[in-house]
């Protein structure tokens, strides 16, 4: 069931540990087939150098799991949430990387101080807020989809693929397994950025907003100019 998105989920989640985003098991993917309704993901606990393709877990979109001899990752319910409540996602990565992990912990936000941020960011990467005792006890997992999507009210999931849970650490997501984990990428790059450009200047000001546009619609918008047509060969 579901083979060839049991590879790319696998694949993404290895290029976790190769792009230096986790730490042990301090992580994971999942991508979903929208028309079966079907998520995989790693599952729980499992060192990414012992996984195989076999290993990922199929669940549903109430997070049962389907098929699979292992029990899902731990953030599966947050997972499933976000699956339902945006249409457009098609991958989800978790990570706890240092630097963005270093914005939840201390409940800030990220703002968009320059271009390299602008290319994969329309604006403010967001900040949840803090989940309550009685969310905790009651769904942790749950409830941390719900305050992400509490968050996202009038945010378009599709240009801000990235939020920050406070004191847990980043969301990322895509339109696949593997563009999930690029801007997990993007979102550790210009956290370490923001970070060290406001010991250079803490009054450092934030891009002005006519350059975000322009930098985040020539990549993303409707008439983007940035990259090759689909009819350039490559060599």
């Amino acid at each position: 069931m579901l083979e060839e998105l049991k590879e790319s989920v696998f694949k993404a989640n290895l290029d976790l540990v190769d792009q230096g985003l986790v730490t042990l098991t301090w992580g994971n993917v999942s991508g979903i087939d929208r028309e079966q309704g079907l998520v995989v993901i790693k599952p729980s606990g499992v060192p990414y150098d012992r996984m195989d393709p076999t290993q990922m877990v199929v669940v549903d979109l109430d997070g049962k799991r389907v098929e699979g001899d292992y029990n899902p990752s731990s953030d599966t319910p947050t997972h499933v949430l976000l699956y339902r409540q945006f249409q457009s996602i098609g991958g989800i990565t978790h990570t706890h990387s240092s630097c963005a992990v270093m914005y939840a912990q201390a409940r800030r936000e990220i703002p968009c101080y320059g271009t390299t941020h602008a290319d994969h960011f329309h604006g403010t990467v967001p900040l949840t807020r803090a989940l309550t005792a009685d969310e905790v006890e009651a769904d942790y997992e749950g409830n941390t989809g719900r305050v992400i999507i509490e968050r996202f009210a009038g945010i378009d999931a599709a240009s801000m693929p990235a939020v920050l849970v406070a004191g847990h650490g980043p969301f990322s997501w895509g339109s696949t397994a593997q563009k999930s984990v690029e801007n997990a990428v993007a979102l550790e790059a210009v956290a370490r950025m923001a970070m060290g450009m406001m010991q250079i200047n803490s009054e450092a000001t934030e891009l002005e907003s006519y350059v975000l546009d322009k930098h985040y619609q020539r990549k993303h918008g409707p008439t983007a100019t940035y990259g090759q047509s689909s009819n350039t060969h490559l060599t």
